[in-house]
C-alpha cells in the first residue's frame, strides 16, 4: 500500500502560502510567455495558409467600399420617412430588386446548364475489319427488370 504524503498545514488567515504563491506565479508566466510566443508568429488557419499582404488589402478595400454605401441608404430612408412618402410597395420593390435580377441570370445559367446537358456525346469509334453493331434503347424506369433483348446469333 501506498503510503501518501501529509498535506501541508493550512496557513492562518491573511498568510501567505509559498507553494500557492509559486503555482500561481508559475501559471501567470506561462500564460504571459504563450501570449508572447502567439502574437509573434501568426498561426495559420485549420486548412488555409495565411493570407498574402495583396489579399488583405483587397478584402480590407471590399469591406470599405461596402460601407460607405450604408450612409447614403440611411440618409434616403430618413428623407423617405421625413417627407410623409415612404410607401412600403416601393421600398419592398426597392429590395427586391437584386433578387428581380438574380433570379433570371439564375435561371438562363440553369436552362444553358441542362442544354449541355441533354446534349448526345459524341462518339468516335474506329475499327478494321467486318463489324455489326447494335444499339438498343430501354426506357423502362424500374428497380428490377428482366431483359427482353436477347442478342441474335
Amino acid at each position: 500500500m501506498t503510503v501518501l504524503p501529509e498535506p501541508p498545514a493550512a496557513t492562518a488567515a491573511g498568510q501567505a502560502n509559498p507553494l500557492t504563491d509559486a503555482v500561481l506565479r508559475a501559471a501567470v508566466d506561462n500564460l504571459v510567455h504563450e501570449a508572447r510566443r502567439d502574437s509573434t508568429s501568426p498561426a495559420p488557419g485549420r486548412d488555409m495558409p495565411p493570407m498574402s499582404a495583396r489579399t488583405t488589402e483587397i478584402t480590407r478595400a471590399v469591406m470599405y467600399c461596402s460601407l460607405a454605401t450604408v450612409p447614403p441608404g440611411l440618409i434616403a430612408v430618413a428623407v423617405l420617412v421625413a417627407s410623409e412618402h415612404a410607401n412600403p410597395t416601393v421600398i419592398g420593390m426597392i429590395c427586391a430588386a437584386p433578387a428581380a435580377i438574380a433570379v433570371p441570370i439564375l435561371a438562363i445559367a440553369r436552362l444553358i446548364r441542362r442544354a449541355g446537358e441533354a446534349a448526345p456525346t459524341e462518339i468516335n469509334q474506329y475499327y478494321s475489319g467486318p463489324v455489326r453493331q447494335e444499339t438498343h434503347v430501354d426506357e423502362r424506369r424500374a428497380v428490377w427488370q428482366k431483359d427482353v433483348h436477347k442478342p441474335r446469333r
